[in-house]
């Protein structure tokens, strides 16, 4: 993650993530969710922490959440269903349950039909957010499997040429297994800059690049702009931020998500539908194995990232990186020296423990 969303050391709070995990399951269950799913739930938010993307972690995620709950635009202990299934498939409604806590349940699905038939895809509809779907690729990757998600929801992104935002932030995850490298994951939004990145520059103070947000009339801001907290995030620009430089292969790949998780799901795009908390995802798992040698597969992994990492840097850098290294990287740290979270947040996880009569952090 890049530096300027990095909390700042002033403002730097560690906390050890067994505590905290544990602080947000019991907030969780004070939601009304059960002890099972809300331990999910903070298995999702606290290990994308731990990776370092604090943008879908604890930071940015669980006061949001309890809004959702609170405003019921999400309900506690839903009734999810499989609507539509085949060998290979499934479609499920969540009945406005957290894709946070129903995303790894749909890739095991996913997982389970892979095992059988060599791939297993399960799309989702009438959900609300899934948290960094990047975890939910990785529960295939380590089980030997290719695993790809995909998730869109809310409008927020103006397409190329247009002055209204019409899209989500669209998210694309894959994630590969290796022997001894770490992990391949490759999670990006299909805009210049994730929303929830947005917040994080907010809380820390930090500018905004050029290239990253729209005026309201959606022309790009090409220098760079400073947001206030108070400050709704404006309309972001698709990747890549200007057609001269890209931004309508930003805008295809939205509308690649756009496709796979709504139109395959049976749900109706935001666009159309004009409920932005209503989200839908695509989970996918590939069976390496019904496909080559799955030892082979991974030898030329940790052969092809090797490459990559011993490559000779360009001026001004240390070393080449891959998707899924800085994470690992992160991670080692966290599990022994705690996750670095903002003293906005702590204070935050506190007063909301002690009004739902849970112990806090500190």
């Amino acid at each position: 993650m890049l530096e300027r969303f990095k909390v700042p050391i002033k403002d730097q709070v560690r906390v050890n993530h067994v505590d905290l995990r544990e602080t947000v399951k019991q907030i969780f269950q004070k939601m009304g969710e059960t002890t099972e799913d809300a331990t999910i739930a903070s298995e999702v938010l606290v290990d994308s922490d731990l990776r370092g993307v604090e943008s879908h972690g604890v930071s940015n995620m669980l006061k949001e959440y309890i809004s959702y709950y609170e405003s019921q635009i999400i309900k506690p202990r839903a009734d999810w269903k499989i609507v539509k299934e085949s060998p290979s498939t499934a479609t499920v409604d969540a009945d406005t349950g957290l894709a946070v806590i129903l995303g790894p349940k749909a890739m095991n699905i996913a997982i389970e039909k892979a095992k059988k038939v060599g791939v297993g895809i399960v799309t989702m509809r009438n959900a609300g957010h899934s948290g960094a779907i990047g975890h939910h690729a990785l529960i295939a990757a380590k089980q030997d499997m290719l695993g790809m998600c995909m998730t869109t929801g809310g409008m927020r992104v103006v397409p190329t040429f247009s002055s209204e935002p019409l899209l989500g932030t669209n998210p694309i995850a894959v994630a590969a297994p290796t022997n001894s490298k770490p992990t391949f994951l490759f999670d990006v939004a299909t805009c210049s800059v994730a929303g929830n990145k947005i917040r994080l520059a907010q809380r820390s103070g930090k500018k905004l690049m050029p290239g990253w947000v729209a005026d309201q009339n959606g022309s790009p801001v090409m220098e760079e702009s400073k947001l206030a907290d108070h400050i709704d995030i404006p309309p972001l620009l698709p990747l890549g931020g200007t057609r001269e430089i890209g931004s309508h292969k930003g805008y295809g790949l939205s509308l690649v998500a756009e496709i796979m998780c709504s139109l395959m799901s049976g749900g109706i795009p935001s666009m159309l539908e004009g409920h932005e908390a209503v989200s839908k995802h695509f989970f996918a798992a590939y069976d390496i194995s019904a496909f080559t040698d799955i030892g082979e597969f991974k030898t030329n992994m940790d052969d092809m990232l090797s490459k990559l990492v011993n490559s000779k840097p360009a001026p001004g850098f240390e070393q080449v990186l891959y998707p899924g290294l800085p994470e690992f990287e992160d991670e080692n740290d966290r599990l022994v020296n705690g996750i670095p979270l903002h003293k906005e947040v702590v204070d935050f996880i506190n007063k909301t423990a002690s009004s739902l009569e849970i112990d806090p952090l500190f």
